[in-house]
């Protein structure tokens, strides 16, 4: 492999994960003193009921009748949580992304029913960030944080790396959110060297979040990116973030792989970790490689992450990748490198934001 990540310590560190490791199980492994690790038997969920039932809904004076279609909680299969590092707090496996549709303005309708629909599906994570559809995303998301905000763990971004430019961003995010917290407030998008330093100088953003949690504004704090996984293990042994958002796919190992040194002094320090770019904006699937959500997000999941996101462009989509997610069964050894291997012809285009971003 490119990345020069040996097989052994690889298939180390999909064990770990599909065995349910936590930091210091993973750690003997990629040590070598870990030894065999059993798969204990997944329990088998009850078989769901019909996908709908009809529900009466009484009309208003002068109305017809209506009857509208809803899916019982008892017929669905809960997503899988994980904790998030030491927040406390646990998470579904999958969470929802503020791009693609979620991000757009012209389509907030669409955008709203995916995001109450995820909620009612039992999604318990949204990331966003000041920047994605210059503000949309988070306005979008507020039409539906004004009425079940306490439902949600609440991510969004920076991208100033400023002290006044962050306090800045962040009243103007907390008004399109339509809420006075956020539980986590990260810096976005650290590509470089230059930015960890701005962003951790005496009057640079992490100094304004850590204003924001002093006075309760905030609950947690994080560090984000997708180009260069040195600079943010630099970030996270500087600096005690909370959280680590981070590029991870099946294409990863092949190129500044971010599941190496920066995955596992993420866990060392029992930081809370969401993968991100898990299709690569759809650049993972082709002819000859990844055909399939279930491998895109299966691989993805099988490693020691808290959770996933996505962004979403349909309620069908969303619906797919929620199933998956109640579904899911760690990938084996073989099957996790089968996949990186499927991805090495065209890894460069499924890994184009640390190339090009």
């Amino acid at each position: 492999m490119a990345s020069g990540l040996n097989r052994r310590k690889f298939l180390g560190i999909s064990l770990a994960a599909a065995a349910g490791l936590g930091g210091a199980g993973l750690w003997r492994l990629l040590r070598g003193t870990g030894g065999d690790v059993a798969f204990d038997e997944p329990k088998k969920a009850e078989s769901p009921g019909p996908e709908h039932t009809p529900q009466s809904i009484q009309p208003e004076p002068g109305e017809s009748p209506k009857e509208e279609w809803v899916v019982p909680k008892k017929v669905q299969k809960e997503l899988p949580k994980r904790a998030l590092g030491k927040t406390g707090f646990q998470v579904g496996l999958f969470s929802l992304g503020g791009e693609a549709t979620v991000e757009k303005r012209d389509r907030r309708e669409e955008a709203v029913e995916i995001i109450h629909r995820a909620l009612d599906r039992g999604v318990n994570y949204i990331d966003t960030a000041a920047s994605y559809g210059d503000g949309g995303s988070e306005e979008n998301i507020g039409e539906v944080m004004r009425s079940r905000r306490e439902e949600v763990f609440l991510a969004s971004k920076t991208h100033d790396r400023t002290y006044d430019g962050t306090m800045r961003l962040f009243e103007q995010s907390l008004q399109r959110l339509q809420t006075d917290y956020l539980d986590l407030y990260q810096v976005h998008n650290v590509r470089v060297q230059e930015d960890l330093d701005r962003a951790l100088s005496k009057d640079g953003a992490v100094r304004a979040m850590e204003r924001l949690k002093e006075e309760g504004a905030v609950r947690h704090l994080g560090i984000t990116g997708h180009k260069d996984p040195e600079i943010l293990r630099r970030g996270i042994q500087e600096y005690p973030f909370d959280c680590l958002l981070m590029a991870l796919n099946a294409a990863d190992l092949h190129y500044l792989p971010f599941q190496e040194s920066l995955l596992e002094t993420a866990l060392e320090k029992e930081i809370g970790i969401i993968a991100m770019k898990v299709t690569a904006r759809g650049s993972l699937f082709q002819e000859g490689g990844l055909q399939t959500m279930q491998q895109a997000l299966g691989y993805v999941f099988s490693l020691p992450v808290s959770t996933a996101i996505v962004g979403i462009s349909t309620v069908e989509e969303l619906e797919e990748n929620v199933a998956l997610a109640a579904d899911f069964t760690p990938f084996s050894r073989e099957k996790m490198a089968h996949l990186a291997q499927l991805v090495a012809p065209y890894q460069e285009e499924a890994n184009f934001f640390k190339y090009r971003w």
